[in-house]
């Protein structure tokens, strides 16, 4: 058994592992890279990307569906799922091929096995020990299961095996309603799938503010699709769904997305543990951070960590929620994208800006718009730099723009 050394070892090829290697190697160091499947992660092959690229397809169809009241005539659409998907699988290539050669480029070394960690300075694969400086362990984390609902992977899927279907399903249950679960049921809803919800909080969204989760359950009522909120599944048996409250149903197929779990790692003092592992939020752009962080020493609070679920419109926030603060001790801003000018010319007029401040600073921003996804940065750049509101109200925003409902919000 040989043993060979290096500045840094990294165990994981996702967000948190590729982004720490790149800025090692920039910073002169010797870096290996373990990855016992595809670089990229969870976030490039199996998340992020392969879902939006899927979403797009599925809002491309859903608009075609009133193009007529836009003045667009079209004949016959149709959802070609296979194609979709193997538009996904395509996009999802191509970018794990651009982010290998980026790697490569930088002359990161790359072994595709199964890492052991030994110590905080050793890790074990093919056979080799590799003696490592610094060690980070970034190895993700994989869908959770309920204790008495177990993924068969054929009618009870996970986000993981979703993403492999042939078929589109004609119905299909989605059990959570965080952001894989809304996201799932907007593609499905829009491709002409049945959709029904099962959320045991007391509204869909429970980890976002109120007044966005009222506005999901009004935007779900409007798209047909159905939800149960305060309802848990009770068992699944012969493909049919027993619910807490006395109702089965029989789809077609079943989507737990209940979370996920951080894959198994040993805590080691002095061993550095990035993204999903570590415990924290689970967000790549977190893990991100996280890594430059480590790496490089950039500054990085957590707790403003800006979250994200695609769709029309886009869902967006940043900061404390309403539900949260005392009475008393904030003022709440908000405007409804109906009064933005843009928001008509786009024909996607549901949503608000909703802005918290407390003595004059921004503590909290949500928003329901399309656009949401790049609004809530404006918000956030103000949030970190404890920039007063009314500072905001001296910027001049674009006309028309989704971003002038910020402005519109705090005057």
């Amino acid at each position: 058994m040989s043993e060979i050394f290096y500045d840094l070892g990294i165990i994981g090829g996702g967000p948190a592992g590729y982004t720490a290697a790149l800025h090692a190697r920039k910073n002169g160091l010797s870096v290996v890279l373990f990855e016992k499947d595809k670089i990229g992660g969870v976030c490039l092959n199996r998340g992020c990307i392969p879902t939006k690229t899927i979403l797009h397809s599925a809002e491309l169809f859903s608009e075609l569906s009133c193009a007529d009241s836009l003045g667009i005539t079209v004949e016959s659409a149709k959802v070609d799922f296979s194609a979709v998907m193997a538009r996904k699988d395509a996009v999802v290539e191509k970018l794990r091929k651009n982010l290998e050669l980026t790697i490569k480029n930088a002359k990161i070394d790359v072994l595709n096995a199964e890492a052991h960690l030994k110590d905080r300075n050793h890790i074990e694969a093919n056979g080799n020990v590799y003696e490592c400086a610094k060690i980070i362990v970034s190895t993700g984390s994989q869908p959770r299961e309920l204790p008495h609902i177990k993924f068969d992977h054929e009618f009870i899927l996970s986000s993981d095996d979703i993403l492999s279907l042939a078929e589109l399903p004609q119905s299909i249950l989605i059990i959570g309603s965080g952001a894989i679960g809304l996201e799932w049921a907007r593609i499905f809803s829009a491709l002409g799938s049945e959709v029904t919800v099962v959320e045991v909080g007391k509204n869909l969204l429970p980890i976002a503010d109120i007044e966005v989760s009222k506005r999901v359950e009004r935007i779900f009522k409007t798209k047909k699709i159905k939800f149960y909120t305060e309802t848990s599944v009770d068992k699944i048996e012969n493909d049919t769904v027993f619910l807490s409250n006395g109702e089965t149903l029989c789809p077609e197929r079943v989507l737990m997305s209940v979370g996920r779990v951080a894959n198994d790692a040993e805590p080691i003092e002095g061993v550095e543990y990035l993204g999903d592992v570590s415990g924290g939020i689970q967000l790549a752009h977190c893990a991100i951070k996280q890594a430059l962080r480590c790496v490089d020493g950039v500054a990085f609070d957590e707790t403003l960590v800006p979250s994200v679920i695609y769709g029309t419109p886009e869902i967006a926030w940043v900061g404390a929620r309403e539900q949260d603060l005392e009475a008393g001790t904030y003022e709440k801003s908000m405007i409804l994208i109906s009064a933005l000018g843009k928001s008509h010319c786009d024909n996607c007029t549901d949503g608000f800006i909703k802005i918290l401040t407390q003595n004059g600073l921004i503590v909290g921003a949500h928003i329901v718009s399309k656009e949401a996804s790049s609004l809530i940065h404006q918000v956030l750049i103000a949030i970190q730099n404890k920039i007063p509101a009314k500072k905001l109200r001296e910027v001049c925003f674009a006309h028309p723009t989704y971003s002038e409902g910020i402005f519109e919000a705090l005057t």
